[in-house]
């Protein structure tokens, strides 16, 4: 919906003013004091109907279940507490302490697997540069697993550990990718499959030599899933979305005009590399953030940014319609589990995994790029 934040119409300082400007997509300027923000009309309109319908899945999700709970009880259960009511019904028992903290979690966690998945496609330039596609969730989830099976912390350690073992694990592959100071978009995505592969059979080993309850809750929490969302979690992965998207939203034209080249890029005056990083520093934390708190999930960062430019037919880097289109999957995802006949129960990371792998298939048929 928003691509860029000016301040007084400018362009930055060092930066041709006429290509950043030429760089925004068509649309209107609104002004807020001294501060500028370019909405197009088409990608403002499909943001709002995306967020729109995962707000509605969700409340579906608060529905659905093993104990059916109406609409309107639903409504009820969130609306009480805005007017300071506090009911010890059941069903608002159930709304409110289970089912809302795992609707956040979803829409949120979505959101930010959304908005990591379009920083690292541009980054790359290519369709296959998502955090799961090139192993920083896997390093993500060698940071939480280990937490879990080694000092078996709470769901904020988890969390944290997630973010550690995603940074480092990006540091790893920038370190490996980088060739003459830049590092290059296949070289990224080539190496950070191979950290990825090397990461999961460390993975499954550290599964083998933990106690046995811990591994079978490292296995649970690896299978991806919103079960059991508590409100810690759901208020960690919230807080730290809504902190750094604006940041990628203000680094959204750099990335815009950094898909034109390297070299093109620097001659306007953009420090790519730092531009780069800070990307790729921004990004690791959202995806970190996403696995600690519902797992590894597949298939979202890498579909999300996609869709998206699909429907709203932009050529800037999607961020806030990605976001919105993430928080629809995740919570699409969450509902079409819960509605799965006889009562099965599958992890919502096992869901998105056979319809990314799909997608990953269709992909890799259909790009020119790979």
């Amino acid at each position: 919906m928003t691509h860029q934040i000016r301040v007084d119409d400018g362009a930055p300082a060092g930066i041709n003013a006429e290509v950043w400007n030429a760089a925004a997509p068509p649309g209107r300027v609104v002004k807020v004091r001294n501060v500028s923000i370019i909405v197009r009309p088409r990608t403002a309109w499909t943001t709002v109907i995306l967020l729109a319908c995962a707000v509605l899945l969700g409340i579906v999700a608060m529905m659905v279940g093993s104990l059916w709970i109406p609409a309107g009880e639903v409504f009820a259960a969130l609306i009480d507490p805005l007017r300071g009511h506090f009911s010890e019904e059941t069903n608002a028992t159930v709304v409110q302490t289970l089912r809302l903290p795992r609707v956040v979690t979803g829409l949120f966690a979505g959101a930010a697997l959304g908005i990591s998945g379009a920083i690292f496609q541009s980054v790359s330039r290519n369709a296959l540069g998502s955090p799961d596609v090139i192993g920083f969730t896997t390093g993500a989830a060698t940071g939480a697993i280990t937490q879990i099976i080694i000092f078996q912390g709470d769901a904020l350690a988890v969390a944290a550990s997630a973010v550690i073992g995603g940074f480092l694990t990006a540091l790893v592959v920038y370190l490996l990718s980088v060739k003459g100071g830049v590092t290059g978009g296949f070289r990224l995505i080539l190496v950070g499959i191979g950290v990825g592969a090397v990461l999961s059979a460390a993975n499954n080993l550290l599964l083998v030599m933990g106690d046995l309850d811990n591994a079978i809750t490292a296995n649970i929490w690896m299978s991806g899933s919103l079960e059991a969302r508590k409100w810690s979690q759901a208020l960690t992965i919230m807080i730290g979305t809504v902190v750094i998207a604006p940041l990628v939203i203000a680094l959204g034209r750099r990335a815009t005009l950094m898909e034109m080249g390297d070299d093109m890029s620097s001659q306007l005056g953009i420090s790519v590399e730092r531009t780069r990083l800070a990307l790729i520093a921004l990004a690791v934390i959202l995806a970190g953030l996403a696995t600690g708190a519902a797992g590894p999930i597949a298939f979202v960062a890498l579909a999300a940014p996609q869709l998206a430019s699909r429907i709203t037919h932009s050529s800037a880097v999607p961020v806030v319609s990605s976001a919105a289109m993430g928080a629809l999957l995740l919570v699409m995802a969450d509902v079409v589990t819960q509605l799965l006949p006889m009562n099965a129960t599958v992890p919502i990371g096992r869901i998105t995994g056979v319809i990314g792998g799909i997608y990953l298939i269709w992909l890799l048929t259909r790009s020119r790029q790979v």
